[in-house]
């Protein structure tokens, strides 16, 4: 029998988060204080009460663990605000041994007359990278002992939007009087394409990629295809939120429509059951032929375990979750919080879940580590990101011969 993979080393060795929501990562008692502070009602101002009522360890479904994001946006309004979210959260997993971050948020939440959508971005690029400096100024890093701290910049598209949703989307609405819900939010889907690019290209921001997030199903990936063609034209990589709560289908369209590089969550890759589409003749055969394509083109799967046994009553038994199904299939997989606050994670402690329930072994989680650090859409050059997987892979190996000799 293996000796436990111990917790001192699986917070000390480098990691990634790949699939974290900004709006979903914030502290509580900074929640509380911003509240206060911009007179925004929240049902209790302690930490207690807020766990009791809002942000708990278990949700009834999806829609109770949104609840909180209502909150958290409502604080996320001016460009300190953001500043500081973005710092704390970096600090936090520099904390535990997280050295490469991508901070996902959708800009147009945040929009309103006092901040666009250039000063949104550029406030969280200020908050992360006040933590990347003091870190990098570190003795253990300036001395070799640790690898330094990288991040990037996703922004999100809603699959649905709404005009109460922000001031942003509001006037969308208004400028488009004549279209439909679903119009308006591809609309404004290409928007942000075209921003991303802008900001990335020409302002030379760390935007790094493209995500699409929200309910799959009545939502299809392929009404916002316009806009991930002009992110793919325009070489800004992407992810798509697919097979969280809708089948296989979802994470093909995400691939063929969307072009995209990686998959959030695709907990439901293997699930030929959920199929829905009548002229899929051989479901077994389909879902077969869709792993093997997301393994050999090294789509990586963001996998969020303690969101997915929050949000999927199918998955409260996390023994059940097919990460055991993604490993054996030699899937590219990085283990992702989601949501610090909503799931009261870390990066850690989901390693920690994905090693219990999955029965990961020591060379799969070096896997796991690795496949995050070079699934990650890094900002710099290739031959930049090579040398920093392998700083990565140095400094893992040597904490493994210290935690893991025995």
């Amino acid at each position: 029998m293996r000796n436990a993979i111990p917790t001192e080393f699986i917070r000390h060795i480098p990691k990634t988060e790949l699939h974290v929501h900004l709006d979903g990562s914030l502290r509580i008692p900074t929640l509380i204080e911003l509240a206060k502070r911009q007179r925004v009602k929240l049902p209790s101002y302690t930490e207690d009460g807020l766990r009791r009522l809002v942000f708990k360890d278990k949700y009834a479904n999806l829609p109770e663990y949104l609840k909180g994001f209502a909150y958290t946006c409502a604080v996320m309004q001016d460009a300190e605000s953001l500043e500081r979210i973005a710092f704390e959260l970096a600090e936090d997993n520099l904390a535990e041994g997280v050295r490469y971050i991508e901070v996902r948020f959708a800009p147009q939440l945040h929009i309103n007359d006092r901040i666009d959508m250039e000063e949104v971005v550029w406030s969280v690029c200020r908050g992360l990278e006040r933590a990347q400096k003091r870190h990098d100024r570190s003795k253990a890093v300036q001395s070799g002992g640790d690898v330094p701290f990288h991040f990037g910049i996703i922004v999100c598209a809603l699959r649905f939007i709404a005009p109460q949703m922000s001031q942003y989307y509001r006037r969308m609405f208004e400028m488009l009087p004549y279209a439909t819900p679903k119009q308006v939010c591809a609309a404004a889907s290409l928007e942000l394409a075209r921003a991303a690019v802008d900001l990335a290209h020409r302002k030379g921001l760390p935007v790094v990629g493209f995500d699409l997030a929200g309910a799959e199903a009545g939502y299809p990936a392929d009404d916002h295809s316009a806009a991930f063609q002009h992110a793919h034209s325009n070489f800004i990589r992407k992810t798509v939120h697919a097979g969280e709560a809708y089948g296989p289908e979802s994470i093909f369209q995400a691939i063929t429509k969307c072009y995209t590089n990686r998959i959030g969550h695709g907990t439901w890759l293997f699930a030929h059951e959920l199929i829905q589409n009548p002229n899929i003749p051989d479901a077994k055969a389909y879902t077969h032929h869709l792993a093997e394509y997301v393994a050999s083109q090294r789509i990586t799967i963001e996998v969020c375990l303690t969101s997915n046994a929050q949000t999927l009553p199918k998955m409260r038994d996390l023994s059940r979750h097919p990460l055991r199904q993604m490993l054996d299939h030699e899937l590219s997989v990085s283990i992702c919080t989601d949501n610090r606050l909503m799931s009261n994670t870390s990066v850690t402690n989901e390693l920690q879940l994905a090693i219990e329930k999955s029965k990961m072994t020591d060379r799969e989680l070096r896997n796991v580590i690795i496949a995050g650090f070079k699934g990650s859409f890094f900002p710099g050059t290739y031959r930049e990101k090579r040398q920093f997987v392998r700083q990565v892979i140095d400094r893992y190996d040597a904490l493994a011969r210290k935690h893991l000799s025995a």
